[in-house]
């Protein structure tokens, strides 16, 4: 049994990050366990045959690559840290994705034209959130995930295929064990346990298995719309992605528009087999269309606390109508029919995902969840004619699985000492900078208890906070 003094479990954006602030930081042997592969391996297999959300990156290796630069978008560090202290992180984990290669352009910033933004909005029932936002794009985010995984080769190990099974917290030695799979066990006095999205199944049956206290995150079920991009042009130059809030008029739900991809692309994601649609942009090509997810959020109340595996069904329910991904046009909607090939052909709009099969979505989507989809694409109308157009193409399901939140302390802790937790599996994070973010936190508490840099001399190629 190999031991260690730091094991990160997963290679996502909270693990990577933890994983390059502890190499800076100390000169602890540290393990990154991932039940991917590493980075080219992830390029160069069939999309269909592998998950799109495990491996070197996690999800964020086929994501749009945004970084959303404002505190109040993108997670829930807010119930741990200050305005002011979440602003000083988001600058730090900004630095360092410009440090290995993030452009420095920004959208969001034209105060006069987002303010004109807000006004038009509020007039449709519709609240702008107004976000700074730095655009990798997806092939660029690969490029920018390379260096990081050069910047550590040599400094830390990793083992890719090992997916962790157990995690034994009964100290050995002073040391906590995991267990992976394969039947392979390790030792560390420090665990970060940062499985993303994907994780968040296996994370919620060892979290019982533990006894750690857990809360519901809201679970956000919706489509994936797909129009000509100029419809939205107006929107994108200024903001490059408009996060637009709407509260549905028959049943009051909290619905939203997220990962806005201008002139990009729809894309399928598979998670160990089930597939979901989601969407990116590149940085270098351009499609005629832009895409953009509406969801609607909703929390359960006792005693149903399976809102993960609630989505699973419906993400199932789908695959089991459509193969994998359903497109219906929105005027067959409305008409209450299925969409096919040939209507879909004869459309106005060309799917960028253009083997996603032609269906019906009201017989995978719930009538609650479709009631606000639909209100959602009326308000949004107002503000943009042309949203809600018979030709607008909707693809499903898209579902993000942020059911579950552990309970952590400020540094990340979990009420395991020495046991921490990050990103978007534990349910502090919904994107890259505060997934990226949490994995700082836990790596400098990590850091102060280990001693901090006393050990390692290392100039610091970006500023770095206190936080």
């Amino acid at each position: 049994m190999k031991e260690y003094q730091v094991i990160i479990v997963g290679a996502g954006p909270a693990g990577i990050f933890a994983a390059i602030e502890l190499s800076h930081l100390t000169s602890a042997e540290i393990l990154i366990l991932e039940k991917g592969h590493d980075l080219e391996r992830r390029r160069d297999t069939d999309p269909l045959s592998k998950s799109t959300c495990s491996g070197w990156g996690g999800a964020g290796a086929f994501s749009d690559g945004k970084l959303n630069l404002s505190p109040d978008v993108g997670g829930f560090l807010d119930r741990y840290l200050s305005p002011a202290e979440i602003t000083e992180l988001i600058e730090d984990v900004d630095q360092i994705y410009l440090h290995f290669g993030a452009p420095r352009e920004t959208f969001g910033t034209d105060i006069e034209e987002i303010e004109r933004i807000s006004k038009e909005a509020t007039k449709c029932g519709l609240r702008l959130n107004p976000s700074r936002i730095r655009h990798l794009g997806t092939d660029h985010c690969f490029e920018i995930l390379s260096r990081m995984r050069e910047h550590v080769r040599g400094q830390i190990d990793i083992g890719f295929e090992a997916q962790v099974a157990e995690i034994d917290t009964e100290p050995s030695g002073g040391k906590l064990t995991l267990r992976t799979s394969n039947g392979k066990a390790y030792r560390a006095n420090y665990l970060i346990l940062a499985p993303g999205r994907e994780g968040s199944n296996w994370l919620s049956e060892e979290s019982k298995r533990l006894h750690l206290s857990t809360m519901l995150n809201p679970i956000d079920i919706g489509v994936r719309v797909e129009v000509p991009a100029p419809i939205l042009e107006p929107l994108t130059r200024v903001t490059y992605e408009a996060k637009l809030l709407f509260n549905s008029k028959k049943f009051d739900d909290k619905v939203r528009t997220f990962c806005m991809c201008p002139y990009g692309e729809v894309i399928r994601e598979n998670l160990d087999g089930l597939f979901t649609v989601n969407g990116q942009s590149y940085a270098h090509r351009k499609t005629h269309n832009t895409n953009f997810a509406i969801l609607v959020s909703t929390t359960f109340t006792e005693p149903f606390r399976e809102p993960v595996s609630y989505g699973r069904h419906i993400a199932l329910l789908a695959n089991l109508l459509g193969g994998q991904v359903i497109v219906q046009r929105l005027a067959d909607l409305h008409a209450g029919r299925r969409s096919t090939v040939e209507r879909i052909h004869k459309g106005l709009i060309s799917p960028t995902l253009q083997d996603a099969t032609p269906g019906d979505l009201s017989f995978a989507l719930p009538y609650r969840h479709l009631t606000g989809i639909i209100e959602m694409l009326e308000a949004l109308d107002g503000l943009v004619p042309g949203i809600n157009s018979n030709q607008t193409l909707l693809y499903g399901v898209e579902v993000k699985f942020y059911s579950l939140q552990l309970k952590l302390s400020r540094c990340m802790e979990t009420e395991i000492p020495n046991l921490f937790g990050a990103g978007d599996g534990v349910g502090v994070s919904r994107g890259l900078v505060q997934a990226s973010a949490s994995g700082l936190i836990a790596a400098r508490e990590v850091a102060r208890r280990i001693g901090g840099n006393r050990t390692k001399n290392k100039k610091f190629p970006w500023k770095r906070s206190t936080a």
